[in-house]
């Protein structure tokens, strides 16, 4: 987990009640909103590796992160350890692709459009064309700078209009991704507005989940 303050209510997948399945935490120190968004996250694969194999030893069957910038640490990160590493909802991008009809795909709903890079694309490997698009106001100020109280309802209505101006500027989207973990309890908004299949790393996870604790 990063280090933050900012409210995490249901459907984060921060938020213990997110899960049907027993989670257990880790919070990398310095690892803030803005050093992993908005400065690269340099400097903080070492945490990420310690609290990684901290997790693998309590028994954990597979580990992810929260924030989905973390996909520039996807391959060190499953090097370190012996269980699947899930870094980020972006990951899934290639995959829906090739679900999408002829002529459509997938399109990106990110916290941070300027400083989703070329780097972390190529990292998820995710096509460096694909469309993406950001809120503004309240939800990015809350998040990004890592306040203590959120509006709820503005930060819905945030996300569901970048989704909107998303889908509206590129009619070739046959899907969203969502790179945020703190939008997935935003999603069924989402999906309602665009009329798209949403995809978000809570999804991911419980689709991860379910292929590694199979019931009989």
């Amino acid at each position: 987990m990063l280090q933050s303050q900012f409210p995490r209510i249901v459907g984060d997948m921060g938020h213990r009640d997110t899960w049907d399945f027993p989670v257990i935490y880790r919070v990398v120190p310095q690892a803030s909103p803005d050093q992993v968004v908005l400065q690269g996250a340099e400097g903080l694969l070492p945490g990420f590796i310690e609290a990684a194999k901290e997790l693998e030893a309590e028994g954990v069957v597979a580990i992810t992160t929260t924030c989905g910038f973390l996909c520039l640490f996807q391959e060190a990160l499953a090097e370190a350890v012996s269980v699947p590493v899930l870094t980020s909802s972006l990951l899934q991008v290639a995959g829906i692709n090739a679900l999408l009809p002829k002529g459509k795909r997938a399109g990106i709903l990110t916290i941070s459009r300027g400083c989703l890079s070329r780097s972390h694309l190529a990292a998820a490997n995710v096509p460096q064309d694909t469309p993406i698009g950001a809120p503004m106001g309240h939800f990015v100020d809350v998040i990004l700078g890592d306040k203590p109280e959120m509006d709820i309802a503005q930060a819905e209505a945030d996300n569901v209009a970048a989704a909107l101006g998303l889908a509206r500027d590129n009619p070739d989207i046959g899907a969203i991704v969502l790179e945020c973990t703190n939008m997935t309890p935003y999603a069924l908004a989402i999906h309602t507005a665009v009329n798209l299949p949403v995809f978000s790393i809570v999804y991911y996870v419980n689709w991860l989940y379910s292929s590694l604790e199979l019931k009989t």
